[in-house]
């Protein structure tokens, strides 16, 4: 008897846990890459995304310079979301060079996600980030017209002020 294949979208594939270490950084005094002691969890780190109402957004300007703007968003499986006009300097950017820098908004218990940006266009997908957005916010982003961009981490920085240089942790995503 043939299994029947299901479709999934993409975003409600769990993704494997990434890659811990240390955070190559001469200088300040983080622990040796090769001990795993210390090193935090990535529930952890998916639980910083998660809380705040606000985040940085970082992205290049076609120039070369930096452009850092606070952007609402959600994290969802493993992913950022967030929305931006198209003309907005953000969606200008990200335009030109999609890759970009998302934080938290602590310095205390910091988060940094680097990855590159894409606009959403699948409608599970979508349904599924308006849901949450609405939750979150009380508003759903796509009533605007713009954009929505997912950010699936590449690397991810973690750092708990209290407790550096023990605890600094970088993720790998395969």
């Amino acid at each position: 008897m043939k299994k029947k294949r299901v479709a999934v979208a993409k975003s409600s594939r769990k993704r494997r846990e990434p890659h811990a270490s240390r955070p190559y950084a001469p200088g300040y005094g983080i622990a040796d890459a090769d001990k795993g002691d210390g090193l935090l969890p990535w529930s952890w780190a998916a639980r910083q995304m998660e809380k705040p109402e606000n985040y940085w957004l970082a992205t290049v300007h076609p120039a070369g310079r930096p452009h850092v703007m606070p952007v609402w968003g959600v994290w969802l499986d493993d992913a950022f979301y967030f929305s931006t006009g198209r003309k907005s300097r953000k969606g200008r950017n990200l335009a030109s060079n999609a890759e970009c820098a998302v934080c938290n908004d602590s310095t205390e218990e910091a988060v940094v996600v680097e990855g590159r940006a894409a606009q959403v266009k699948d409608s599970a997908e979508l349904k599924k980030l308006v849901s949450a957005y609405k939750k979150k916010y009380e508003m759903d982003p796509t009533s605007m017209g713009e954009p929505i961009f997912v950010v699936r981490p590449r690397t991810v920085f973690g750092l708990i002020e209290k407790e550096f240089p023990t605890t600094a942790t970088k993720w790998t995503f395969s």
